[in-house]
């Protein structure tokens, strides 16, 4: 089929029409899943201005190009609630109907960012130059048994949050057994945990299910490492039955595709049958022409009760 076949300039002209581009018969469940990038640490500091500007030019971008969320969870933390509050009210207007529509934002503190415990919010050490362990290995030595000292969340540790999330929460949703279901899922949290998130869910496919649409990436390709995020960044996943799947894209000349990741035990867990299309990699588009303020204003703290020029306007009223 021509549909993945298009351009980036051909898929943003259908979604500035307010059509998603779509693969098979439109009557089978079948998932969005956008994973979404707000500010990293575990610390609950507020959006800054930038910030902000961001989330509403995310959210708008999201309302106009016809990606209409049926849920949205996010990390517990301001400045990923917040994010995705703006996408929330973006999408709140049903243009058909004229009417508010049902979504609220679910958070949950199991989409935190990793916990640098004892060293969040600290710099980095150098290497000492009398030991071959590196900064933090002899700063660890140093304090691991100082009152009240946390060490670093493990790797470990975050795929036993990610793994909970997906089978308490999202695995369910993508298996929903009911006709024409199409589930559009947004997943605000951190840089970090998100990768960990997507190695996990990486996990639950068999590698020949999992593919890029053409053309979205170049050279060897492992999946579990597609890139960093950019903050407002987003990854986009098309998942849908195997049966109801098109033909996977070819995977010929540079563009190799690996994967080391071994899927869990409980078979219940595995999304077998089913089949996803990577469809952008820190999709950024929203960020066009965005810069920040100069002088440190674009990086302050958000102060919601500050106006923009043009609440100092009296608006004409039309009709």
């Amino acid at each position: 089929m021509a549909t993945l076949e298009l351009t980036h300039k051909d898929i943003n002209a259908e979604r500035a029409q307010g059509d998603r581009l779509r693969v098979g018969d439109g009557h089978s469940p079948r998932a969005t899943i956008a994973l979404i990038r707000s500010s990293a640490g575990v610390r609950d500091s507020a959006l800054t201005n930038h910030g902000v500007i961001q989330a509403n030019r995310l959210g708008q971008y999201f309302a106009t190009t016809g990606l209409k969320f049926t849920e949205i969870y996010s990390s517990d933390l301001q400045r990923a609630s917040k994010t995705a509050e703006a996408i929330r009210l973006a999408q709140m207007i049903d243009e058909e109907v004229g009417e508010p529509l049902e979504l609220r934002t679910v958070q949950l503190p199991i989409l935190r960012e990793q916990d640098f415990g004892f060293y969040e919010g600290k710099p980095f050490y150098a290497r000492s130059p009398l030991s071959k362990k590196n900064g933090k290995d002899t700063h660890y030595d140093q304090h691991k048994d100082d009152p009240g000292f946390q060490d670093v969340e493990s790797t470990e540790a975050m795929i036993i949050r990610m793994d909970s999330f997906l089978d308490e929460r999202l695995i369910p949703k993508i298996k929903l057994e009911k006709p024409a279901t199409e589930h559009i899922i947004a997943i605000v949290s951190h840089g970090i945990i998100l990768s960990t998130l997507w190695r996990c869910l990486l996990r639950r496919f068999a590698p020949s299910t999992v593919s890029l649409k053409p053309g979205l990436l170049v050279g060897r390709i492992a999946l579990e490492h597609l890139g960093a995020w950019s903050n407002t960044g987003y990854l986009e996943l098309d998942i849908k039955r195997k049966s109801e799947a098109i033909k996977q894209p070819t995977r010929a000349g540079s563009d190799k595709v690996t994967t080391s990741s071994e899927a869990p035990s409980d078979a219940s867990t595995l999304l077998t049958g089913w089949t996803t299309i990577i469809q952008t990699v820190n999709g950024k588009e929203h960020l066009t022409g965005v810069k920040r303020t100069r002088g440190g204003v674009g990086g302050s703290k958000y102060d919601e009760g500050q106006k923009t020029i043009d609440t100092f306007f009296k608006k004409t009223k039309l009709g």
